[in-house]
C-alpha cells in the first residue's frame, strides 16, 4: 500500500524534465518570427529599390534605407535582365547569429520621367 507522501518532489522533476522542451519551442517560435520579418523586409527593400531605379536613383542604397541594420549586412542587390531587382536578405539565427537561409524578393517598376 502507498502511503500519500511517497510522490513529493514529482512535480519538480516534471517541471525539469519540461524546461529544455519548453525552452526548445519558444527558441524555434522566435526563429519563425526572425524569418518571417526577414521575408516581409526583404519584400519592402526589392520595392524601394526598384522603385529607386525607376527614378534613376541607387538601387541598392533605397534597399540598404529600407532595412534595419542587422539586416543590412549579407544584403545582395542584383539587377535582372527584365528590369526588374532581386533583393537577398539573410536570415539571422536566434542563438548564434549566423545566417541559417537567405530569403529573396522581386520587384519591378516601370522606367518614369522619360516621356
Amino acid at each position: 500500500m502507498r502511503r500519500w507522501g511517497d510522490e513529493r518532489g514529482q512535480a519538480s522533476v516534471e517541471l525539469v524534465v519540461l524546461l529544455p522542451v519548453v525552452a526548445l519551442l519558444a527558441a524555434m517560435m522566435w526563429q519563425a518570427a526572425v524569418a518571417g520579418q526577414a521575408l516581409w523586409l526583404a519584400g519592402s527593400a526589392a520595392r524601394s529599390a526598384a522603385r529607386a531605379q525607376a527614378v534613376g536613383a541607387d538601387a541598392a542604397l533605397a534597399a540598404r534605407g529600407a532595412l534595419p541594420e542587422n539586416l543590412e549586412r549579407g544584403l545582395r542587390v542584383r539587377k535582372r535582365s527584365d528590369g526588374g531587382i532581386q533583393v537577398a536578405v539573410p536570415v539571422r539565427a536566434v542563438i548564434f547569429g549566423d545566417a541559417l537561409t537567405t530569403v529573396r524578393a522581386t520587384a519591378r517598376f516601370e522606367p518614369q520621367g522619360k516621356g
